[in-house]
């Protein structure tokens, strides 16, 4: 059974910085895209951040961009996103998945997540 764990998340200042991990588990997923996911309180769940299978290759949703960073250790079946530059509009709960064309997450289960808050 493949299970996506994240982790990382927490509380922080406006401006701060936090690195999530996304640990895979059950199968490799080294010829696959991975993607950061996140859902704010009351709002749809959104795209962040996708990277290739070799990790040359790299997409962010344009709220992020020059501010996250994805990468991936495919030894440890594990994707990252460091995040800077914080601002509390990035508070929500962060979620990992295998992405497909056009960034579609392939799962339709999720994982339970990893809470960021900003606080301004």
């Amino acid at each position: 059974q493949v299970q996506l764990v994240e982790s990382g998340g927490g509380l922080v200042q406006a401006g701060g910085s936090l690195r999530l991990s996304c640990a895979a588990s059950g199968r490799t997923f080294g010829s696959y895209a991975r993607g950061w996911f996140r859902q704010a309180p009351g709002k749809e769940r959104e795209f962040v951040a996708a990277i290739n299978w070799s990790g040359e290759s790299t997409y962010y949703a344009d709220s992020v961009k020059g501010r996250f960073t994805i990468s991936r250790d495919n030894a440890k079946n594990t994707v990252y996103l460091r995040m800077n530059s914080l601002k509390p509009e990035d508070t929500a709960v962060y979620y990992c998945n295998v992405v497909v064309t056009g960034n579609v997450p392939l799962f339709d289960s999720w994982g339970q997540g990893t809470q960021v808050t900003v606080s301004s």
